[in-house]
């Protein structure tokens, strides 16, 4: 059964956000998605157990991203002792990264998305060891690419997964500060692992650099096994809301309500099972003020108003409302559809490709441009480097995270109340010349041999471009359509990687021929012209969103998402 829309001024992603009637109040932000009665729905959840729960998400993020990431930085040495030349040392990282989009669509979104997270987050991550293992003793270019493909179907979920899972467990005013430290988090443990590989190289060769990868896998398996929680969860409910009128226009069951007072301390009354929570009933639950962090909703029927946390070894819970298992081999090539049905989708993917091409051609470049004349350095000096990328991506977690988070929510009030997925998009203005600056000061400075400082500052404020994108193109896919957010960052992600493929397969041939100062000017326009079409879905967008409605409404009838 589809949802019912009452008026056709439903549009996926529209919500109301601030109750203008409460302006000035500082209760005026209303929750979105509403949460269940059930005190284990992880909105629900103590801010102690949701941060738990996200801790864990980020540890995979390490467990995974430092494995995949030691080579980068001693690519001259692996290239020495087997006889691989660096061109195709850096080719077989292109197909990791290709794969690292594809994968979960071939196996590990379906499957997440049917029986739950924690069985694919732990797999994942186990699985990761025998094949740093077998990294350590590669001999041969065939090897080489071989375990960079097995090894990007593996880790592919540290891409996909816990961006999904910061939506199972936080509101729409949240989403983008722990969205943006999910993105710093997944980018700083690849840059944090050249940086550690360059000096562990020095010491044991690059053969133990890889079993460390393996050990760093294994450790934060067992950790993942006794604290990982399951976090997917369905609702019956559709995000999105529209007034049109004064009597407004909406889902027949709403999906947000007002914040109201000491929500911990009291808690909602539960509604009668099977009835739903309207806003403005004695029942509606309410919670703290809007300048929490985060909103915890406790029914007051439960027998405890804190979920408390037990510790599951299951691998996998099936949950009930869960997809059938036709629909989720169905799983397996909707995504693929989806990227040509949903324009929003597409352009997402593009966003973030586009960004996550400049930080395939920095780990590409890096190694080869620093080990040579004039500057000679060893594999702990290169990967002492990358200090630099990592306080880029700290100050673009704060710019694309809570900064941009406050500027939605000012753009929301003095729209009515009304959320656009548009409005998270405005920090791009700032990346995107960012990002271009750092690319142009990365290139011509080694063309011209200045100084390292000045290499570095180009790498950061390139890494503050690659972070800003990606967070928003995140952020922005799910707003626009939250109950298939699952599959579509899938798509998203394949869109992202297949253009992060296709960098790593050419800058080496671009910068060769090109020269380093003309492929890099080049990259800056590139760079700032595909960011600078974030204007048009300013302008566009909701038109996009609107025209996809009744697509959006017939994919969440076959997934069985229902509306009362």
């Amino acid at each position: 059964m589809a949802p019912t829309v009452e008026t056709t001024d439903f549009v996926p992603g529209t919500v109301r956000l601030v109750d203008v009637g409460q302006a000035g109040s500082g209760k005026d932000i209303m929750l979105v998605p509403r949460p269940s009665a059930d005190p284990e729905d992880p909105l629900n959840w103590t801010r102690k157990r949701k941060m738990r729960a996200l801790l864990m998400v980020y540890l995979y993020n390490i467990a995974v991203g430092i494995p995949t990431s030691l080579q980068y930085s001693v690519l001259p040495d692996i290239s020495r002792d087997t006889g691989i030349d660096i061109s195709t040392l850096v080719q077989g990282n292109g197909l990791m990264i290709l794969f690292f989009g594809w994968g979960p669509c071939i196996v590990w979104q379906p499957l997440a998305l049917t029986y739950g997270r924690r069985g694919v987050y732990l797999l994942s991550t186990l699985l990761i060891v025998p094949v740093m293992v077998w990294t350590a003793y590669s001999q041969s270019a065939g090897e080489w690419y071989a375990h960079r493909v097995i090894i990007g179907i593996i880790a592919s979920p540290f891409e996909v997964l816990p961006e999904v899972t910061v939506f199972d467990l936080f509101f729409a005013h949240e989403r983008g500060a722990f969205t943006s430290l999910y993105v710093f988090v997944l980018f700083s443990s690849t840059f944090i692992a050249p940086l550690v590989a360059g000096w562990f190289n020095d010491a044991f060769g690059w053969r133990w650099t890889m079993h460390f990868g393996g050990i760093v896998a294994a450790v934060c398996f067992v950790v993942l096994f006794f604290f990982l929680e399951e976090t997917i969860y369905f609702r019956g409910t559709v995000e999105g809301e529209y007034d049109s009128s004064s009597s407004g226009s909406r889902l027949t069951a709403p999906s947000t309500f007002p914040l109201g007072h000491n929500q911990e301390e009291q808690g909602p009354k539960s509604s009668p099972p099977g009835q739903d929570v309207k806003p403005g009933d004695p029942s509606t639950p309410t919670s703290s003020s809007v300048g929490s962090t985060t909103a915890m909703i406790r029914p007051a029927s439960s027998p405890s108003r804190r979920s408390p946390f037990v510790p599951s070894f299951r691998l996998f819970t099936p949950l009930p409302g869960r997809p059938s298992n036709l629909e989720m081999l169905r799983m397996v090539y909707r995504p693929v559809l989806m990227i040509f049905q949903f324009p929003t989708v597409a352009w997402s993917g593009f966003l973030y490709g586009i960004n996550l091409a400049w930080y395939n051609v920095l780990n590409a470049t890096v190694s080869p441009i620093l080990s040579a004349e004039p500057y000679n350095w060893s594999a702990a000096k290169i990967g002492c480097v990358y200090t630099g990328p990592i306080i880029g991506a700290a100050f673009a977690c704060a710019w694309c995270g809570p900064l941009a988070d406050r500027f939605a929510l000012t753009l929301a009030r003095r729209n009515g109340g009304i959320r656009e997925p548009e409005q998270r998009l405005w920090p791009l203005l700032v990346s995107g010349v960012v990002s271009a600056a750092g690319l142009i000061l990365w290139g011509v400075g080694a063309d011209h041999e200045i100084h390292w400082v000045g290499l570095v500052v180009g790498l950061a404020l390139m890494t503050f471009g690659c972070v800003t994108g990606g967070a928003i193109a995140v952020s922005y896919n799910v707003d626009c359509f939250k109950e298939m957010g699952g599959e579509s960052t899938v798509s998203v992600m394949m869109i992202r990687n297949t253009i992060g493929f296709g960098f790593s397969y050419a800058i080496t041939p671009w910068y060769t021929n090109m020269g380093l100062q003309n492929c890099f000017i080049t990259a800056a326009m590139v760079s700032i012209v595909c960011t600078m079409t974030f204007l048009l879905m300013v302008k566009y967008g909701k038109t996009l969103r609107r025209m996809s409605t009744e697509k959006y409404l017939r994919y969440i009838s076959s997934v069985g998402v229902k509306v009362a």
